[in-house]
Protein backbone atom coordinates (compact mmCIF):
# COMPACT_ATOMS: atom_id res chain seq x y z
CA UNK A 1 0.00 0.00 0.00
CA UNK A 2 1.41 3.53 -0.90
CA UNK A 3 1.25 6.61 1.30
CA UNK A 4 3.45 9.75 1.74
CA UNK A 5 4.75 11.04 4.98
CA UNK A 6 6.88 13.96 5.66
CA UNK A 7 10.30 13.14 7.70
CA UNK A 8 12.64 15.26 8.69
CA UNK A 9 15.61 15.78 6.20
CA UNK A 10 17.90 14.62 8.93
CA UNK A 11 15.86 11.63 9.93
CA UNK A 12 15.72 10.49 6.52
CA UNK A 13 19.78 11.17 5.76
CA UNK A 14 19.90 8.90 9.01
CA UNK A 15 17.48 5.88 8.04
CA UNK A 16 18.68 5.99 3.99
CA UNK A 17 22.27 5.06 5.86
CA UNK A 18 21.25 2.93 8.16
CA UNK A 19 19.53 0.93 5.46
CA UNK A 20 22.46 0.97 3.13
CA UNK A 21 24.25 -0.05 5.71
CA UNK A 22 22.59 -3.07 6.09
CA UNK A 23 22.06 -4.20 2.83
CA UNK A 24 18.50 -3.42 2.50
CA UNK A 25 15.77 -1.33 1.21
CA UNK A 26 14.61 2.28 2.88
CA UNK A 27 11.06 0.32 2.90
CA UNK A 28 12.12 -2.72 4.88
CA UNK A 29 14.26 -0.39 6.84
CA UNK A 30 10.94 1.70 7.75
CA UNK A 31 8.36 -1.43 8.06
CA UNK A 32 10.54 -3.06 10.45
CA UNK A 33 10.76 0.49 12.63
CA UNK A 34 7.48 0.74 12.36
CA UNK A 35 6.47 -3.20 13.01
CA UNK A 36 9.15 -3.13 16.25
CA UNK A 37 6.88 0.20 17.49
CA UNK A 38 3.48 -1.08 17.06
CA UNK A 39 5.20 -4.35 18.41
CA UNK A 40 3.76 -6.48 15.50
CA UNK A 41 5.82 -9.51 14.09
CA UNK A 42 6.45 -8.60 9.73
CA UNK A 43 7.26 -12.60 9.51
CA UNK A 44 5.14 -15.47 9.51
CA UNK A 45 5.84 -17.67 12.61
CA UNK A 46 8.38 -19.77 11.61
CA UNK A 47 10.15 -18.36 9.21
CA UNK A 48 13.84 -18.48 9.66
CA UNK A 49 15.64 -14.78 9.69
CA UNK A 50 19.61 -13.73 10.33
CA UNK A 51 20.18 -12.44 14.01
CA UNK A 52 22.32 -9.41 13.75
CA UNK A 53 23.80 -9.75 17.50
CA UNK A 54 25.38 -6.16 18.87
CA UNK A 55 29.24 -5.23 19.75
CA UNK A 56 30.10 -3.63 22.01
CA UNK A 57 32.79 -0.68 21.55
CA UNK A 58 32.95 1.52 18.64
CA UNK A 59 35.57 -0.79 16.57
CA UNK A 60 36.48 -4.58 16.11
CA UNK A 61 36.04 -7.48 13.84
CA UNK A 62 32.54 -9.23 13.40
CA UNK A 63 32.59 -11.67 16.35
CA UNK A 64 32.25 -15.19 14.41
CA UNK A 65 29.48 -17.68 16.86
CA UNK A 66 28.76 -21.14 15.59
CA UNK A 67 25.37 -22.97 17.15
CA UNK A 68 27.72 -25.00 19.62
CA UNK A 69 29.50 -21.94 20.87
CA UNK A 70 25.78 -20.24 21.85
CA UNK A 71 24.81 -23.67 23.56
CA UNK A 72 27.96 -23.91 25.00
CA UNK A 73 27.16 -20.33 26.71
CA UNK A 74 23.23 -20.88 27.16
CA UNK A 75 24.12 -24.41 29.02
CA UNK A 76 27.26 -22.28 31.14
CA UNK A 77 24.95 -19.66 32.21
CA UNK A 78 21.56 -21.91 32.76
CA UNK A 79 24.70 -23.65 35.45
CA UNK A 80 25.34 -20.66 36.90
CA UNK A 81 21.18 -19.41 37.05
CA UNK A 82 20.47 -23.16 38.93
CA UNK A 83 20.95 -22.44 42.89
CA UNK A 84 22.69 -25.13 44.47
CA UNK A 85 21.28 -27.25 47.09
CA UNK A 86 22.35 -28.11 50.46
CA UNK A 87 22.20 -31.09 51.72
CA UNK A 88 21.90 -31.24 55.16
CA UNK A 89 22.95 -34.05 57.61
CA UNK A 90 21.14 -34.60 60.83
CA UNK A 91 22.17 -35.63 63.89
CA UNK A 92 21.06 -39.21 65.37
CA UNK A 93 21.07 -39.52 68.53
CA UNK A 94 22.13 -42.93 69.65
CA UNK A 95 19.69 -44.43 72.11
CA UNK A 96 20.92 -45.88 75.85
Amino acid sequence: MRTTIELPADLLRAAKSRSAERGESLKSLLTRALAAELQVQSMPPGAKSRVRLPLFGRTGAPVRLANADLERALADADTRAVPTTRTTRRRVRKRR
